[in-house]
């Protein structure tokens, strides 16, 4: 939890190794998740993996109550399902209505969850520059509305909820239709492929989609007062576009998408 999201910061306590690609070049590399993981527990023991797990917990269960509360609220219909390309009219408004149903659960759990992940991201961050600031999740409540007011609750929530919405329907159409006009009824497998196409275009959205979820997660931590929030680590961002079109410049807007094979910029 706590390196995967200090890579996307950008923190690097670490020096760089020489290695080679796979064409025999030398080129540098960054530490790995786990030569990550073993510095945090060689500064802050174990327990230092798990910061902000907590508040972590608490927004992951307030994701799953919102979204069975909202799909209880409003139940989507039944529709019979269709694969035949004579009725692609039909099924592609089975796919819209199914996507917009589902947007709709994602977004409503996304904002009801989003003030503990914002919590959750500064607990972890405070890694960076051994603060105190953020201890417990009722002390970070407090603080976040004594100094932000209520929209310091949803910082980087634009950017999450846009890059939910992206990965929805991007994944649903695509998958939709190559099940309609690549994957032939016929074929004796047709069923088994289709189940896993959904799937594969989730794995494959899901890395065009990423920038979304890292810039969501800078801005939760940027200009709060922590150390990785403010120069010389990050710019005091004015928007999430700001960070954007900062990210895109430094060529890092896919920052933290690798755990492993993590090349030097």
């Amino acid at each position: 939890l706590l390196t995967g999201f200090l890579l996307k910061v950008g923190h690097e306590p670490l020096p760089p190794t020489v290695g080679r690609n796979v064409l025999g070049r030398k080129v540098l590399y960054l530490p790995g998740f786990f030569t990550y993981a073993r510095h945090i527990v060689e500064v802050d023991g174990k327990k230092g993996l798990f910061r902000g797990l907590t508040p972590r917990l608490i927004s992951s269960t307030l994701s799953t109550i919102t979204r069975g509360s909202v799909k209880k609220a409003f139940p989507l219909e039944d529709m019979e399902h269709v694969s035949n390309k004579d009725d692609v009219k039909t099924s592609l408004r089975k796919v819209v209505k199914e996507t917009s149903h589902e947007m709709m659960m994602q977004c409503a759990s996304r904002v009801v969850s989003h003030p503990l992940h914002v919590i959750s991201m500064r607990c972890m961050v405070q890694f960076v520059g051994r603060e105190v600031k953020y201890s417990g999740v009722f002390s970070a409540i407090g603080r976040i509305f004594k100094e932000e007011g209520i929209l310091g609750f949803f910082v980087g929530l634009v950017p999450h909820i846009l890059g939910d919405v992206i990965f929805l329907w991007c994944c649903n159409l695509l998958a939709h239709f190559i099940n309609t006009y690549a994957v032939d009824d016929n074929f004796s497998q047709a069923s088994v492929i289709r189940s896993y196409t959904k799937f594969v275009m989730g794995i494959a959205v899901s890395m065009l989609t990423y920038p979304f979820l890292l810039v969501g997660d800078l801005m939760a931590v940027n200009n709060c007062g922590l150390c990785a929030g403010l120069p010389p680590y990050a710019p005091a961002f004015t928007s999430w576009i700001h960070c954007w079109r900062y990210l895109r410049a430094q060529g890092q807007l896919f920052r933290g998408s690798s755990l492993l094979f993590r090349r030097a910029p």
